[in-house]
């Protein structure tokens, strides 16, 4: 549902020359991340915000300024938009220095005022005099992309659109410029759009979420919402949710499970197999009984002996199932260690399992574990029927 106080509204519906479809909003001073795969419509989408394409059918809204509606014959032109753009590579003079690249966007101003002003934000963006002067191929990928947002911020945009703009610098200047882009965000008080493939990033930098696949938003929300509670398997998939399983929904068994709003789900192998295992979830309202179902469950959902203060053999703590497994591999990622478990009781089913501090040395090759499944954390899923 729309939200009428949102600054940034956009909703698009087209089928040519690729499907597009869905709604995006933003409040002032949000950072939103498109994120999907290469083809799924994150750039053609910033294209319709910048101005650069029009969509079949759409309407876009910045503040109190209508910029588009189809059915109305509305549509600004981009140079009417005021939108602040930072691509992946730069789009830099090469004749230029650094200052004179961002004086560009200053034109409406006198001479001397657009190099004091394109001064100003190059040394907001943390460059020095001597590097001010300099051409874009004298300074580094870092300082480039820094030099392509101050010239993007200088002429005050009502929306900033970055595609994939820290993809074409190195992982070790990367994280300077997420800082850098956290600083100013505490300043500017407007709508921020990252198109970015990086699921880390996304995470790293965005208020908000949006899922897209092929031309479609899928989901929009909080990145700890959408993995905690992905809409189906596919935004499970593109948000990197690991621990992903296969199930049939059996619902309330009772009074109490319907009281309390619980229902029950049968765990099946990937092949459809039931098994023996069954577990008490949160019953929404929504699924029918016998529905084939995928569910998820985060890593704040799997427990170890040792995080619940629990000795072997101790009996398990309300709302959760204890499973037994064994380490299959485990790979150490400087502080953190990232292993797979195989589970006894269910032939070919894994978890996967993250853990950093002390509790790294529970996740070794052939180590036996208890692993506490917490079903608070369990979202299930409606599998969708083939045909």
């Amino acid at each position: 549902m729309a939200d009428p106080t949102a600054l940034l509204h956009l909703h698009v519906e087209q089928h040519r020359p690729m499907p597009l479809r869905g709604t995006l909003q933003a409040e002032a001073g949000e950072l939103v991340a498109l994120l999907g795969p290469s083809g799924a419509g994150k750039t053609s989408l910033l294209r319709c915000l910048a101005g650069l394409m029009r969509p079949e059918r759409g309407t876009l809204r910045v503040g109190d300024e209508l910029w588009l509606d189809t059915d109305a014959g509305v549509c600004w032109p981009p140079q009417r938009r005021r939108v602040g753009m930072v691509f992946q590579h730069y789009g830099l003079m090469p004749h230029l220095s650094a200052l004179h690249n961002v004086a560009l966007a200053l034109l409406h101003l006198p001479p001397a005022q657009r190099q004091q002003q394109a001064r100003r934000w190059l040394d907001q963006m943390r460059l020095t005099p001597a590097q001010m002067q300099r051409r874009p191929a004298e300074l580094s990928g870092g300082q480039q992309q820094r030099v392509a947002l101050a010239r993007a911020l200088a002429r005050q945009p009502r929306l900033l659109l970055l595609d994939e703009p820290f993809s074409a610098v190195d992982a070790m200047h990367r994280q300077g410029l997420y800082d850098l882009l956290a600083d100013l965000r505490r300043e500017l008080v407007i709508p921020i759009v990252l198109v970015t493939h990086d699921l880390h990033e996304a995470r790293q930098l965005a208020d908000r979420l949006v899922i897209m696949d092929q031309g479609a938003i899928l989901q929009s929300g909080t990145p700890a919402h959408i993995h905690r509670s992905p809409r189906n398997a596919r935004v499970a998939d593109l948000t990197g949710v690991r621990n992903r399983f296969h199930g049939v929904w059996l619902g309330p068994q009772d009074d109490a499970d319907r009281a309390q709003r619980m229902g029950w789900l049968q765990w099946t192998l990937p092949e459809g197999q039931p098994t023996p295992m069954r577990l008490r979830v949160r019953d929404k309202g929504k699924l029918p009984t016998g529905q084939r179902v995928t569910w998820v469950v985060q890593g704040d959902g799997l427990k170890l002996d040792a995080e619940l203060g629990l000795a072997a053999g101790a009996p398990a703590p309300d709302g959760h199932t204890p499973l037994m497994a064994t380490v299959h591999t485990a790979r150490h990622l400087g502080d953190t260690t990232m292993a797979v478990a195989a589970l006894h009781a269910l032939p070919g089913v894994e978890l996967h399992l993250a853990r950093s501090g002390p509790l790294r040395q529970h996740l070794q090759p052939g180590q036996p574990l208890r692993v506490w499944l917490d079903c608070a954390w369990v979202h299930v899923m409606p599998t969708r029927q083939p045909g």
